[in-house]
């Protein structure tokens, strides 16, 4: 297992405090905030340790407050419901006596029923694209320098992106984003750690794609980007060490607001996850 998966794992092993009480650490990586995905995984954790014999299959949250990455995050779970199908969860992060995050979250027991799909898109399998090495070797030096400092970095998820020359170029781009996302390590045989994981990943790119039709990215100095809701809808069960394809798409930006979806899909094009969100994608100029 690579060092930046354990790290992960450790950071979403939450601290019980209480019996609806957790705290949560933020890797010591020199960033100014604590990152939204880190946020999200380790809330989904907390209402997981409050819940038995059901897996959760959706999650709705809002940013509120960016996090303080050097102080603890206490998470606060109320148990809102539980039913015979269906159980409910509200989960509070507050750091300085403030909440910084919300989110609620539903679970299910396993249920039988209708079933259909959206077909996985076309593009090509993450064995044809470069890899993280390629990327770092060919790419990078053409990339701007927040790029490099981030592909530089080891990381716990992998990433191949399809469209890899949106961040070489500031030409607008079609509004969509395809990324193959994966753990670079081997994750423990427990589906709540994996979709905990892909929570955590589900936000790594989604805000970006809503840059793509103006030829800018997140890593651009003069915009301030930041998270403001996040919607995830787990529908199968999926593997995050395995690669996933993330299919987003952009279908609106306004008020310094940019609206994304995604489709995460395994290999086989079993569709196991949908995602939505909101945020500030502020241009301050010069």
């Amino acid at each position: 297992m690579s060092y930046a998966v354990a790290e992960l794992l450790d950071t979403l092993d939450l601290e019980q405090l209480e019996r609806n009480l957790f705290r949560g650490r933020s890797p010591q990586v020199g960033w100014q905030r604590v990152f939204g995905g880190q946020v999200i995984g380790q809330a989904l954790v907390a209402a997981c340790r409050t819940v038995e014999d059901r897996n959760p299959h959706s999650l709705h949250g809002y940013f509120m407050l960016p996090g303080d990455p050097k102080v603890p995050i206490i998470y606060e779970v109320d148990r809102i419901r539980d039913g015979r199908s269906f159980t409910t969860r509200r989960v509070v992060a507050i750091q300085h006596g403030q909440a910084i995050f919300s989110m609620s979250a539903s679970f299910q027991v396993e249920e039988e029923g209708f079933s259909h799909q959206m077909p996985m898109p076309d593009v090509p399998m993450p064995e044809d694209l470069p890899s993280e090495e390629e990327i770092k070797a060919d790419v990078m030096p053409l990339m701007p320098e927040p790029m490099r400092t981030y592909y530089q970095r080891e990381r716990p998820i992998e990433m191949r992106p399809v469209e890899i020359g949106r961040y070489t170029s500031n030409d607008p781009m079609a509004p969509k984003f395809h990324v193959w996302i994966r753990a670079t390590g081997k994750l423990p045989d427990d589906l709540a750690i994996h979709q905990s994981v892909l929570a955590y990943a589900s936000d790594m790119t989604l805000l970006d794609t809503s840059l793509v039709p103006h030829g800018r990215t997140v890593f651009d100095p003069t915009i301030q980007a930041a998270s403001l809701d996040h919607a995830l809808w787990f529908h199968r069960p999926f593997r995050a060490d395995d690669w996933l394809l993330y299919a987003q798409d952009t279908p609106n930006a306004s008020s310094a607001r940019g609206f994304s979806r995604g489709l995460i899909f395994k290999r086989d094009g079993t569709l196991v996850a949908s995602v939505a969100q909101e945020g500030l994608i502020r241009d301050r100029g010069e």
